[in-house]
């Protein structure tokens, strides 16, 4: 029961490291598109392309079980994603 608490709490803590990281990510880009000109429109395709991307591919590897079997498994494997 111990170790799969921790388990639990480990990829709790990841999920919240990815949220920071994620909200920095997301503070850079929003400054690059409210500037506005050339280098936002890149960076907004750019932003698009690789969401659709990592959607289809998150749903690809769901739908084959390849993140794994048990919700603690498929957890990390979406988080490792």
């Amino acid at each position: 029961m111990t170790t799969s608490y921790n388990a639990w709490m480990r990829t709790g803590f990841d999920f919240w490291m990815l949220g920071a990281e994620a909200g920095t990510v997301m503070t850079m880009r929003l400054a690059k598109l409210a500037v506005g000109g050339a280098d936002a429109s890149v960076e907004a395709e750019l932003m698009v392309s690789e969401k659709i991307g990592a959607m289809i591919e998150l749903q690809s590897k769901m739908m084959t079980g390849a993140l794994g079997t048990t919700p603690l498994s498929n957890t990390r494997g979406a988080l490792k994603h």
